[in-house]
């Protein structure tokens, strides 16, 4: 095999890498506990889309008693700590990716 047929699947072996993240974009994905009472959803890149918190979850001996503002805030301030935490592990990794390989930029590695 000659370098420019090596290059030639390079290209295209990157193009089916790109094609398969674009696709996991538009995955998503379901963790549930307690019965389904909570459930967290992600895309297929592992990054947090949303939270689902039923009344049973808060209140399991009155559900009916858990109005739905309290649900939303809860679900809401859920959402922020987890974004919150994606976003500073994410930024962990680079640091911790740019010290692995001298600073040297190796696109789709971080």
């Amino acid at each position: 095999m000659n370098m420019i047929q090596m290059m030639q699947q390079a290209q295209k072996m990157q193009k089916k890498l790109k094609d398969a993240q674009e696709n996991l974009k538009s995955i998503e994905v379901t963790g549930k506990c307690a019965g389904g009472a909570i459930e967290v959803i992600y895309d297929g890149q592992s990054k947090f889309k949303s939270i689902k918190i039923k009344p049973e979850a808060i209140n399991s001996e009155n559900p009916e008693s858990v109005d739905s503002e309290t649900i939303e805030m809860l679900e809401d301030l859920i959402s922020e700590a987890i974004k919150d935490a994606t976003k500073q592990a994410s930024v962990e990794m680079e640091k911790s990716m740019k010290q692995a390989t001298g600073g040297l930029n190796i696109p789709g590695l971080f």
